[in-house]
């Protein structure tokens, strides 16, 4: 049985502060980069393509405003939704601003009604900015990619992820969970 869900935002987090600092036109230091790269949240979602070097070499290049030389797709891309971050800080916030507010209760309810014998306790949710994929599955964790997020323009209440509102989103994936 479910009995609760737990939202992590802790790397969006350290990325707020990254975005706002090199809007800002300050240096952040590697050290800073690297324990951003080093959290957990992040590793679950490294593979043979994309790793702590690569995010690494990518916010290095975005915090010393320097073009990315890279063939790796995940990094061109992961470049690109940093970039866009920087762009338009207003959107960034209105794409956090609900997910700090998210509450899921209503979720860990459906779930027990229609799945008595869900494996897990807990479940925890971690919003992370990625690259390519949309979303990982690993145990009872869920991993969703923050530049998925799409806020309603005309409701601050609305969250959508591909096109999905966020929380019929994140209880059909949960419900995939064995």
């Amino acid at each position: 049985m479910l009995k609760r869900i737990v939202l992590n935002l802790e790397v969006l987090e350290g990325m707020l502060y990254f975005w706002q600092a090199t809007k800002d036109k300050e240096k952040v230091g590697e050290a800073y980069i690297m324990s951003i790269a080093g959290k957990d949240a992040m590793k679950e979602v490294y593979d043979s393509e994309f790793g702590m070097e690569s995010v690494r070499v990518v916010l290095s290049a975005i915090s010393n405003r320097e073009l990315l030389n890279s063939t790796n797709k995940k990094e061109r891309r992961f470049w690109n939704n940093n970039m866009w971050m920087l762009e338009d800080m207003t959107l960034m916030q209105q794409m956090i601003a609900p997910l700090k507010k998210l509450n899921l209760d209503n979720v860990a309810k459906e779930i027990n009604e229609s799945k008595a014998d869900f494996p897990y306790e807990e479940i925890e949710i971690v919003f992370f900015p990625g690259h390519m994929d949309a979303n990982k599955i690993e145990n009872n964790k869920l991993y969703l990619n923050f530049f998925l997020v799409k806020p309603d323009l005309f409701n601050e209440e609305v969250v959508l992820f591909e096109d999905k509102e966020v929380k019929d989103y994140i209880k059909n994936l949960i419900l995939s969970m064995n």
